[in-house]
């Protein structure tokens, strides 16, 4: 039992070490990406622009079948944040508009409204209990990790303005209308796992640009 009392201690102390020596890690675009992240750009290469990202200052484009835009600030986009274990993103909901049902596989997400009113909740992954609310300007809502979740805007012809916090620097996105209608999934598998009409699923792949 010592021994691996000892082995712990020794495991913190060196993930501890590593932490004060290792600040940052910003994204290298240069290099191959995994899932632990990109690796780091060398310090001689890092300026403070690495470390501020204005692309959530400008709305997203709206005008698609949803009325919604998802302007992320992940990893991908923003090499400050690689490694930090955090990412935002701008939402924006045209009047009318849905984020429709979707996931982050990698991540919590915070919400918070910064115009405009939304319907927004999450479905429970054991009960499939689903929990919504009215938010309005100033709210934040939680959601957590791999639950499907949505927004819907409520807001009487006003357009919602909101900021998602994850805790990812790359927090993973899958839209389950994507993943049904415009992948190559087969019609007759749709069909038989979802129940949804043959013709219907042929409708949606017909607007999603799916096929098989």
């Amino acid at each position: 039992m010592e021994i691996i009392y000892v082995f712990c201690m020794f495991s913190l102390l060196v993930s501890f070490s590593y932490a004060a020596v290792q600040d940052f890690c910003v994204a290298d675009y240069t290099a191959p990406s995994g899932p632990a992240g990109y690796s780091c750009k060398k310090d001689e290469m890092v300026t403070a622009d690495d470390f501020v990202y204005s692309g959530l200052n400008t709305t997203g484009n709206t005008v698609n079948i949803f009325k919604a835009a998802n302007t992320p600030a992940s990893a991908d986009q923003f090499p400050g944040v690689n490694g930090l274990g955090i990412s935002m993103a701008r939402v924006d909901v045209a009047a009318g508009g849905v984020i429709p049902l979707h996931i982050h596989p990698g991540a919590n997400e915070v919400l918070f409204v910064a115009e405009g009113t939304l319907d927004a909740g999450f479905i429970s992954s054991d009960r499939n209990t689903v929990y919504v609310k009215t938010i309005k300007k100033g709210d934040i809502i939680v959601f957590p990790r791999g639950l499907l979740h949505f927004q819907v805007n409520v807001g009487n012809g006003t357009p919602v303005v909101a900021f998602a916090s994850y805790s990812s620097a790359r927090p993973g996105l899958q839209i389950v209308d994507f993943a049904l209608f415009k992948s190559n999934l087969s019609t007759e598998l749709i069909k038989r796992s979802t129940f949804l009409d043959f013709l219907q699923i042929k409708k949606l792949k017909i607007v999603f640009g799916g096929t098989n």
